[in-house]
């Protein structure tokens, strides 16, 4: 599932590098003033940075809901670590208490 999310923000990270770079060779090529030219190329920064953000942020939250799944399926595996020694420290003491009434 975690390679699906990388892809997924490979494509648009790219997707959002491309339109970058065709913006400002756009800009570059385009019969427009300097000053209209920075005003535009702001304007492509902002939203880039934006989109930045909000791709930082569900990334974050990708990666908190991955650690919340680690921690419990750890949790569960000490759970089951715990009652299987548990068990066997029974098995034990009950073949020890065999063993002595035997004898």
């Amino acid at each position: 599932m975690a390679d699906n999310h990388g892809s997924a923000a490979g494509v648009v990270l790219a997707f959002l590098s491309g339109a970058a770079l065709g913006a400002v060779a756009g800009l570059l090529l385009a019969p427009r003033s300097g000053r209209d030219s920075r005003e535009l190329l702001r304007g492509y920064a902002r939203q880039a940075e934006d989109s930045l953000r909000d791709l930082a942020g569900q990334a974050g939250e990708t990666l908190e809901g991955a650690i919340d799944q680690g921690k419990e399926f750890v949790e569960s595996k000490k759970s089951v670590l715990r009652e299987a020694f548990e068990a066997g420290r029974e098995a034990v003491k009950r073949e020890r208490d065999r063993v002595r009434g035997e004898g």
